[in-house]
């Protein structure tokens, strides 16, 4: 398995002895990508480091040729690390990033938006792989950009800067609200016929156990020495997999009827769906970090083409599934309509419980290098991990208390595809290449990417609105 070591990108940074502390360096909710050179070491990024994270020392990283890497020097001062991903790698990697938790949600999302909406899919797909070409592109005019926030910075400045990377630090909160929304509904299912009872604590059962897993997972936050969760990342990947797998083998094999209807089009559905859709594909903050570390450069393009493509084709046989086995009847996480009695619905609840609790530690390095960088570099190492820590704790608090607030996982699901992730995959990538690119672009080029940032800006519009408001009114016939 050392191969699936180099999936989920930003542990290509967090994990890394050096690391360049700057907000536009982020990676996404659900593609946390190792990278392993030969089976011995993690690849790292892009600029030149500042800090080296857990002892506040100076350190000088080599800037080399543009079919590198940024090297490193490891913890004994020695390994320098090329780019060496050959095209097979980087589909295999592309592939890992782009499975996740929206996966979860496809089949009901075809259920409820019609066979029809497939081509909605495909489309979202098709303009994904696109937009990922003008990324690499982008990268390819300025060398120096390494990372989104990059190229946002290359085409309009600090203010790019700044807004791609608060859409990448939103898409992290909220795509962790979902991940704690979907482990306590699994968890519920997994322990149904459990009954919890504490007088001085008013919570349910399903409430109680979410917490309790959030509490086995705090701990990882206050690891020192972030490598050492590195592993958590290739379990996240396999949960991710596995339960793709358990679902196909319950349509082959658990001898439910693959015969519900489907309605041919529901088409005041599609805004909630698009959100759902699109999150699916969101994986764009990561694949600088993926053009960088390939061997050839060139071949991108082709790489995301085949990725999205291998990709859609799941999604898209994965929804028709889901959607013929349950009908109208199938549940937004498509693992807690699966029938109770197999045992592949125990591997994949137990898969979707699992996979939150390898996110959180990883999600949240970011923000814990960020507050690492601004400390004193004369405090002791054990204040900065009481610091960095209690931050993550009191940050993880307070996302388990709205996700258990807000326990309607597709509506925030819907509502980060459509309010973050159309943004991060669609518009801002048309917007970057066209204002880059914008003396050289021709006519057909232009109205192009005019018309998917168009396309984008609607159906984020349209898809957060209805999300939200469908959203608020299920919290109100709730209470």
């Amino acid at each position: 398995m050392s191969s699936v070591l180099m999936w989920m990108n930003s542990l290509i940074w967090k994990f890394s002895p050096c690391i360049e502390l700057d907000t536009s360096a982020i990676p996404t909710r659900k593609k946390v990508l190792t990278e392993s050179v030969n089976g011995e070491s993690l690849r790292t990024k892009w600029g030149s480091c500042d800090v080296c994270v857990e002892e506040n020392k100076v350190c000088k990283c080599n800037q080399g040729k543009d079919d590198e890497v940024m090297a490193i020097i490891n913890e004994n001062g020695e390994k320098h690390i090329k780019a060496d991903s050959s095209f097979t790698h980087s589909v295999i990697n592309m592939v890992g990033m782009l499975i996740g938790l929206g996966q979860l949600s496809t089949p009901y999302a075809l259920q409820n938006g019609g066979w029809a909406s497939v081509f909605l899919l495909i489309g979202l797909g098709i303009a994904c792989a696109y937009t990922s070409h003008l990324l690499g592109k982008c990268l390819e005019k300025n060398a120096k950009s390494r990372n989104y926030s990059d190229i946002g910075q290359q085409a309009f400045g600090v203010k790019g800067r700044v807004i791609a990377t608060t859409f990448i630090y939103m898409e992290i909160f909220m795509a962790l609200v979902s991940y704690t929304i979907s482990l306590s509904d699994n968890l519920t299912t997994v322990f149904s016929g459990t009954n919890l009872h504490m007088p001085w604590l008013h919570l349910t059962t399903s409430q109680i156990l979410t917490v309790i897993a959030v509490i086995v997972a705090l701990p990882s936050l206050w690891l020192r020495d972030l490598s050492s969760i590195s592993f958590l990342s290739t379990g996240g990947i396999l949960m991710s997999f596995l339960i793709f797998i358990t679902v196909l083998c319950t349509a082959a094999f658990g001898g439910v009827k693959v015969n519900q209807p489907i309605p041919i089009l529901q088409l005041h559905n599609i805004p909630v769906i698009s959100g759902l859709y699109i999150f699916s594909f969101a994986g764009h903050i990561v694949f600088p970090d993926l053009y960088k570390s390939m061997k050839d450069p060139s071949k991108f393009t082709k790489v995301s083409i085949v990725s999205f493509s291998i990709v859609t084709i799941l999604y898209t046989s994965l929804a028709f599934m889901g959607a013929k086995m349950f009908g109208p009847g199938v549940n937004s996480q498509i693992t807690l309509s699966m029938p109770k009695h197999l045992i592949l619905t125990k591997i994949a609840l137990w898969a979707t419980v699992l996979t939150p609790m390898t996110k959180y530690a990883l999600e949240f390095a970011p923000i814990a290098m960020q507050v690492d960088h601004k400390l004193p570099s004369s405090m002791s190492s054990q204040m900065r991990m009481f610091i960095r820590g209690s931050l993550g704790s009191i940050m993880l608090i307070g996302i388990l208390g709205l996700a258990l607030s807000i326990p309607y996982f597709q509506y925030v699901l819907g509502l980060t595809g459509s309010l973050v992730s159309i943004s991060i995959c669609i518009i801002f990538p048309c917007a970057f290449y066209t204002k880059i690119f914008w003396s050289q672009l021709s006519k057909p080029l232009l109205v192009l990417n005019f018309v998917l940032i168009g396309f984008g800006s609607l159906c984020g519009l349209f898809g957060t609105i209805t999300s939200f408001k469908s959203l608020i009114n299920t919290i109100q016939n709730t209470h």
